[in-house]
């Protein structure tokens, strides 16, 4: 029996693909739900596996854009398992008189293309070593090749050449999930009036907060006491202090939310994806951290679902884990406004009538001014910064431990 396997629907309103891989060979026997090949779509990556087991043919390239329910591949399911192939064996390795024969003729190469015809004198040898210059690198004047002093004085350290370097250039498609984000972070760019603030937050008292607990915390839940979930819990409070923040448009209209399911920016395999919290004003520091993890190891395992990555209504995304200081995050559409954090660095600060060093961020609001005025993005903003300062107050209701849950 031939069984014809069709794209499945990865998702609402998705309604073509593209093979990005196929993790079989055409003729190869495959196992019932063993992944054959790994799709792309335009909001995620996802494996595709074997409906039966059998004699495989495939029916599309790797590249292809293949829409929904379009047949891929044919399974014979009616085909004997063949017995296991014998292990290739390993190519042997060149015995070392082999390897001193192979060797010889680069040795003499090399020797050929020095300029070392004669030994230095030893005053040349001084001078060249004060340059750090190689002796067997200089063409000698005198007698039988000999490098005079001369010669060394005349000498002058390789600065390399401009030409007859490598000049090569390799040329890949682009994912259909890199290339949708790029249509939607131009078309951010083109539909949105973005303007982006920026303040600075003392993270002194996060510091002391997870210096104290990270340790009895993570013995406790199992995860880390990250950043991600201070910044989470001052985000949601801030958003509830300013809603217009929480609101997107939509033709001539503006939703507004009464929930904040955030978005977090992950850098995966296959490009930057978007997983999102749901309901985040719900979880507690050890619920955040949790979904975090679970959803940053989905998306870098290539396996988040698009459901996973649909319907947020705010975004934060973190460039200081790869050392950025300051950037402009762009808007994660049909959102209206973006938190970008950067990496800590210790810089003086007035504190008290004096200067202190404290760990700083920069962090940056980008925002759409359609629907978001200054005074509310500056204030969010400030919402957030004061929360960050002050944890303790603002995210913990004065009492850590209920927080953390110890």
């Amino acid at each position: 029996m031939i069984l014809e396997m069709k794209v499945p629907s990865p998702g609402e309103s998705i309604t073509e693909v593209e093979i990005a891989e196929w993790l079989v060979s055409d003729g190869d026997y495959v196992e019932k739900d063993q992944a054959i090949a790994e799709v792309d779509s335009d909001k995620a990556t996802l494996e595709l596996p074997a409906e039966a087991s059998g004699i495989i043919t495939l029916k599309a390239e790797v590249g292809d854009a293949v829409a929904v329910g379009a047949v891929v591949c044919l399974i014979d399911t009616s085909a004997e398992k063949p017995e296991g192939a014998a292990k290739k064996e390993a190519a042997p390795e060149s015995k070392p008189e082999e390897k001193k024969v192979a060797d010889k003729p680069v040795e003499e190469k090399a020797s050929k293309e020095t300029y070392a015809t004669g030994a230095a004198s030893p005053a040349a040898k001084k001078i060249l070593a004060e340059k750090e210059i190689d002796p067997a690198t200089i063409k000698g004047t005198g007698k039988d090749g000999r490098v005079t002093k001369e010669d060394a004085v005349k000498a002058v350290p390789s600065m390399g050449t401009p030409t007859g370097g490598s000049r090569g250039q390799s040329r890949s498609r682009l994912s259909m999930l890199r290339r949708k984000v790029a249509e939607r972070l131009v078309s951010a760019k083109n539909e949105t009036a973005m303007l982006t603030t920026f303040n600075e937050v003392d993270m002194s008292a996060i510091f002391k907060l997870r210096e104290q607990y990270k340790e009895d915390f993570k013995n406790k839940h199992n995860v880390g006491l990250g950043f991600m979930s201070f910044f989470t819990k001052a985000v949601i409070r801030a958003l509830q202090m300013y809603p217009a923040v929480n609101s997107m448009i939509d033709g001539n209209e503006m939703i507004s939310y009464d929930f904040c399911d955030i978005s977090i920016a992950v850098s995966g395999p296959k490009g930057l994806m978007v997983p999102v919290i749901r309901n985040a004003e719900n979880l507690t520091f050890r619920g955040v951290e949790s979904e975090v993890k679970r959803l940053a190891i989905r998306a870098r395992e290539g396996d988040i679902t698009v459901d996973e990555m649909t319907g947020g209504t705010f975004t934060i995304t973190n460039g200081g884990v790869f050392g950025s200081m300051l950037s402009t995050p762009i808007i994660n559409p049909p959102q209206s406004a973006i938190l970008g954090m950067h990496n800590i660095v210790e810089r003086p600060i007035a504190r008290d009538g004096a200067i202190a060093i404290a760990p700083i961020m920069y962090v940056a609001l980008s925002y759409d001014h359609r629907i978001i005025d200054g005074k509310e993005s500056v204030g969010f903003l400030v919402a957030v910064k004061e929360a960050l300062e002050n944890p303790e107050e603002f995210l913990m209701d004065n009492n850590v431990k209920k927080a953390l849950e110890m």
